[in-house]
């Protein structure tokens, strides 16, 4: 009896574990859907403004704007401060989501400081935040309040002092590290170089005309001074939004899989279950004849 008991108590905590993970895996997915939005709402502005930018780059246009130029390397007298953007999620239950995120981080990191930059940390999201802190590493920037829900206005508070550093000549790059958003289930981590603002293929050799017919005012010049700070700025808004659509995908899958072992081991506690309850009353059963047997001897 003790151990039926305890099957039915294990039976019912599985099924309660059942129920938030399958809630969990239906809030996610209602979530997912209008992070999907988002990403798709971001898309064709920052390709127009990439596509505006390979129209206007020129070759002796890139050396008069100090957000195109190519730093030299910290030996050469170039900047020795380089700058990493982490994005990560406040929650976890989301698989291996935040863990490949910092995985890749720690990798450009080392890859940085292995060419001689001292890296200066941005986190924004607790679970990067909480790893770094505990490795001792401090870090420049910290953000908790942005969430799944980013704006442009977040993206520009984050990335206005690095543009300002970057074209002072403070710092060689700022890299971005984020989650592509493929699908729901494919969210690998990216490293985008987002300082310096690395010319579109397209017109990258300086070769062809305008594809667009475009009548400039006042220049090309002015037009490219207010895009880039622009282009810079819908960059890491966009790797915001994909990070977020991203985090519930797989926040979505593992609750998913989750409900679904939780089934699965509910369907071997049951079985388990029936058996003993099987076994004990064939037992009884036999007590019981056992005892009218030796009642009529």
């Amino acid at each position: 009896m003790a151990k039926s008991r305890q099957l039915k108590g294990r039976i019912r905590s599985v099924q309660n574990t059942r129920k938030i993970t399958k809630t969990m895996e239906l809030v996610a997915t209602a979530r997912l859907k209008r992070a999907q939005d988002r990403v798709i709402a971001a898309r064709p502005y920052a390709e127009a403004l990439r596509q505006v930018i390979a129209d206007l780059f020129t070759p002796d246009l890139a050396d008069r704007f100090p957000l195109l130029r190519q730093p030299a390397p910290p030996d050469k007298g170039g900047p020795s401060r380089a700058a990493v953007i982490l994005l990560t999620s406040n929650r976890g239950l989301a698989g291996g989501f935040n863990s490949n995120l910092i995985k890749e981080a720690r990798r450009r990191i080392e890859s940085l400081e292995g060419d001689g930059y001292k890296v200066e940390l941005l986190g924004i999201g607790k679970k990067g935040i909480g790893f770094f802190k505990y490795l001792g590493r401090k870090l420049a920037l910290e953000r908790v309040d942005i969430g799944d829900r980013p704006t442009t206005d977040h993206a520009a508070e984050v990335v206005e002092p690095l543009i300002q550093a970057f074209a002072a000549g403070e710092l060689a790059s700022v890299d971005l590290i984020q989650a592509r958003f493929i699908s729901a289930l494919q969210t690998p981590p990216a490293t985008i170089r987002i300082l310096p603002v690395e010319p579109p293929a397209e017109r990258s050799s300086g070769a062809g005309a305008l594809r667009a017919n475009y009548i400039l005012a006042p220049s090309a010049e002015a037009i490219l001074d207010r895009l880039l700070p622009l282009y810079v700025r819908n960059a890491l808004y966009r790797g915001m939004v994909e990070t977020a659509a991203a985090e519930h995908g797989a926040r979505r899958t593992a609750m998913k899989n989750a409900t679904d072992n939780a089934g699965d081991i509910l369907e071997l506690l049951k079985r388990t279950y029936n058996r003993q309850r099987q076994a004990q009353i064939t037992q009884e059963i036999s007590e019981i004849v056992g005892g009218a047997a030796a009642l009529q001897g």
